[in-house]
């Protein structure tokens, strides 16, 4: 059996779009989430030429909404028809790569032949919650009111995920120069992959370009951040992603409806894992889970042509660098979280996307996305170009 050959691998990606990755509280910030998604699955459906009835379902992420069906909302906004099934999938920052492997799941085993998938956001509309009166966790939080859900059994901090980081630096002896040589890495690759990336960004509410990228930032500039827990600790506005806007989506299909419609696949699932682990040390996750799914495939990253790890944080690059330093030349290859930002429902989406298109730049083969989430979850895809 080829190393292409897997469970999934009837399951084939068409192309992706998503909307340029704007700041909280910037050009997108007056735009609802399933507006931001609806937008962008207008856009692919009429690039691939693909009516809306012939859709058999939309999955798509979202960690901070309002709560309930978002997509199926943002399915009947985008103008599907109305027998057209829409299904939110919450996985925090990993529920767009989620949506990815139940869509594959779903084609492999002949549930579907076409799936929109993937995830939006909006950091800047995140509604503010409030426990039941008789919750005992509203005596643990001010005024019972928060932002972020509890992860983990015993911990309802709002700032458990930037915990977890600075735990895994701690544990890992991490210093503050590897951390900061992965933050300008990120931001000058993802400078130089603005041109490449440009026919897979759809402008929305008059922003066109990602706003988080900035390839002329200095060590100098890196040297004055403050470390976020006090003296004594590395983690630092640098060093993790900014919370930002944004929607990604693409377009999931059997070979036999893309060979109907005469459309190439961009790329063929193989197979795709999630996986938990400590909660408390969540960044962990991403190598973690690709770590799984390349064993159980009898591979390693030598293997590969392509490399995308949803870097949040600094130290997931400096795990990576440190256990695959040999593999850092196709790890990335356009830049990360760290420059981009990090759209938590759309994130898994916008890293198949640029996975894609750092496949293409290494003329094909095998590439994995993989990206931690919230509570110790990982989820892990392999494609085949």
């Amino acid at each position: 059996m080829s190393p292409a050959d897997g469970p999934l691998s009837r399951a084939c990606i068409a192309g992706g779009l998503r909307t340029p990755i704007a700041h909280r509280g910037g050009a997108l910030s007056r735009i609802l989430p399933e507006d931001l998604g609806a937008f962008v699955i207008r856009a692919l459906l009429k690039r691939y030429k693909i009516a809306g009835r012939e859709v058999c379902g939309v999955l798509a992420g979202n960690a901070v909404g309002t709560g309930g069906n978002l997509a199926r909302l943002m399915a009947l906004k985008a103008g599907l028809p109305e027998k057209v099934p829409a299904v939110t999938i919450d996985v925090q920052c990993a529920s767009a790569a989620a949506a990815l492997s139940i869509a594959a799941a779903k084609i492999a085993s002949g549930q579907g032949d076409c799936y929109l998938v993937g995830g939006m956001e909006s950091a800047s509309l995140q509604p503010l919650r409030i426990y039941a009166e008789h919750d005992p966790r509203r005596a643990l939080v001010p005024d019972g009111a928060y932002r972020t859900a509890q992860f983990a059994p015993g911990d309802v901090s709002g700032d458990a995920m930037l915990r977890g980081a600075e735990r895994v630096m701690e544990a890992e002896q991490v210093s503050r120069a590897e951390l900061d040589a992965f933050v300008l890495r990120s931001h000058r690759l993802a400078g130089k992959a603005r041109r490449l990336l440009a026919d897979a960004i759809v402008p929305v509410g008059g922003c066109r370009q990602d706003s988080g990228v900035r390839p002329q930032i200095t060590q100098r500039l890196l040297d004055r951040l403050p470390p976020h827990f006090g003296p004594g600790t590395l983690l630092n506005a640098g060093n993790a992603c900014a919370v930002h806007d944004g929607a990604a989506f693409l377009l999931m299909a059997s070979d036999a409806f893309l060979q109907r419609h005469g459309l190439p696949p961009e790329a063929r699932v193989v197979d795709a894992c999630a996986l938990g682990g400590n909660p408390a040390e969540s960044p962990r996750g991403a190598m973690r889970t690709a770590d799984f799914l390349l064993k159980r495939r009898g591979l390693c990253y030598e293997d590969l042509s392509a490399i995308e790890f949803n870097e949040a944080f600094a130290v997931i690059d400096v795990l990576f660098d440190r256990a695959h330093h040999s593999c850092l030349d196709r790890y990335n290859r356009l830049g990360g979280a760290l420059a981009y930002g990090h759209p938590y429902g759309a994130t898994g989406a916008i890293l198949a996307i640029h996975l894609l298109r750092s496949l293409q730049t290494a003329g094909g083969g095998l590439g994995i996305l993989s990206i931690a989430g919230a509570g110790g979850m990982g989820e892990a895809v392999l494609l085949h170009m």
